[in-house]
């Protein structure tokens, strides 16, 4: 919450006056409600925030797809959300996997076998990232992409499971 007096905003922890008193800079925090309005001061709600990944700065939700538009006689494809989470779980696939390259060049250039573990390490992060590309293409709009990247919590609001598919632990090797 943000704290206004006589229209200006008041800065938590920062010392203030009004009418000739100087308030200390904990004054806000440790009044109560009923000494800040005596005082004249007024409470605003905090300016909305909003996860960049899906929305504007405003809170108008991005493109799903892609949009191809023509500018100048020259043809241009506007990323959607969709395409830029695929991006960031193919990066993000890719740097799960890059630990255990040196196993593959090691078989081609020796023939040493890989562990087994590490085989199935590798094909279970391309598997997940294939699942979570294909979840994120299902979601119709803004607001189910946002359910997809949560989680699903209880009554008490305690974690219960991730909405999206996880990508596997790394193997002890």
């Amino acid at each position: 919450m943000a704290f206004k007096l006589n229209g200006n905003p008041l800065a938590v922890d920062v010392a203030f006056s009004h009418n000739d008193i100087q308030y200390p800079a904990n004054w806000l925090r440790l009044s109560t409600a009923q000494e800040k309005k005596d005082l004249g001061i007024t409470e605003v709600a905090d300016a909305p925030t909003y996860d960049s990944r899906f929305y504007y700065g405003d809170g108008t939700a991005k493109e799903l797809d892609d949009k191809t538009e023509t500018i100048d006689g020259v043809e241009l494809t506007i990323l959607g959300i969709k395409s830029v989470l695929k991006a960031q779980e193919k990066a993000t696939s890719g740097s799960l996997l890059a630990p255990f390259d040196w196993y593959v060049i090691r078989k081609a250039e020796k023939s040493t076998a890989i562990p087994s573990a590490i085989t199935t390490y590798r094909d279970a992060v391309r598997t997940a990232c294939d699942t979570r590309e294909k979840e994120i293409d299902a979601c119709s709009d803004t607001a189910s992409l946002v359910n997809l990247y949560g989680v699903t919590t209880d009554s008490e609001g305690k974690f219960v499971k991730y909405n999206m598919t996880q990508y596997p632990t790394i193997p002890n090797s």
